[in-house]
């Protein structure tokens, strides 16, 4: 089938939706388009032959809230997920507030900062690390959920024009007692570094500890963090040493790292394990 310039389809429903991406494979959902703009060449929008819009599609733009869980629509802005306010994990807002300004973010929806096609943007290291699951359809009425981490860093959801739309984001809303957010600087603008430090401590026990590394793809060393599971606070300095040298360890086999992020990244984890091992 010849695929129409320049045309814009918006379905009002997914039965509608998953009718259009079937008669147009290689077309390119639109939600915030925030992503499109960046396709201006001389101020001209470089558009794809064929959009399918999703603003008819208002479950999309849901949020719910249980006792244990936030669920959020993938159609939400960055800003509505924002004014949430002490709901959101620490992690995730500090995430959200640094990303763009402040009109950016009234655009830009959390789907769309998630299946980036790019590159890996920001939102997916402290949505891993927090344990958010992703609702995938496939049709009107079929849909599977799967872990963020796994979403990210497998290749099974690296297929180009895979036909899976991120509808539902499922945060568990765990009591994590040490967050930290770090951005490091990157000289690619367009995907940058991230490291997410979480733990969680009970009775003089560091109960769990995760950390997630964002580069080009998701990154964890569970065998570090098995050295730190379990141990009792405040971590005496030989566990914390053995810790971080796990850590050098481990960043060796990352060949694709620079010497500069690697430094930059084992001083950022021992200054953080230094600070558990005060905790008590």
């Amino acid at each position: 089938m010849d695929v129409p310039l320049n045309q814009v389809i918006i379905p009002a429903s997914f039965q509608e939706l998953f009718l259009s991406w079937s008669r147009f494979p290689g077309a390119v959902i639109y939600a915030g388009g925030t992503h499109l703009i960046g396709r201006q060449e001389n101020n001209v929008l470089n558009l794809p032959p064929v959009l399918i819009c999703l603003d008819k599609l208002t479950e999309l733009r849901h949020i719910t809230r249980t006792e244990h869980q936030l669920e959020i629509g993938s159609m939400v802005k960055l800003n509505e997920i924002l004014n949430l306010g002490k709901t959101v994990p620490n992690a995730l807002r500090n995430c959200l507030e640094s990303i763009a300004g402040f009109q950016v973010r009234n655009i830009a929806t959390i789907g769309g900062n998630i299946s980036s096609s790019t590159c890996l943007l920001d939102t997916p290291a402290p949505l891993a690390a927090l344990d958010a699951q992703y609702e995938l359809r496939s049709g009107p009425g079929t849909s599977r959920w799967v872990s963020a981490f796994r979403f990210h860093s497998s290749a099974e959801f690296a297929v180009p024009n895979r036909q899976e739309l991120i509808t539902r984001i499922r945060l568990p809303l765990h009591q994590w007692d040490y967050s930290v957010y770090k951005k490091l600087y990157s000289e690619n603008l367009k995907n940058s570094e991230i490291l997410v430090f979480l733990a969680k401590t009970g009775k003089n026990v560091l109960s769990e500890i995760k950390i997630i590394f964002k580069s080009g793809t998701l990154i964890r060393n569970r065998d570090g963090e098995d050295i730190l599971n379990g141990k009792n606070l405040p971590l005496n300095r030989k566990t914390a040493d053995d810790f971080i040298e796990n850590w050098k360890e481990f960043l060796k086999n990352l060949p694709d790292e620079s010497d500069f992020i690697k430094n930059a990244l084992i001083n950022i984890i021992r200054e953080n394990v230094y600070n558990l091992s005060s905790i008590s």
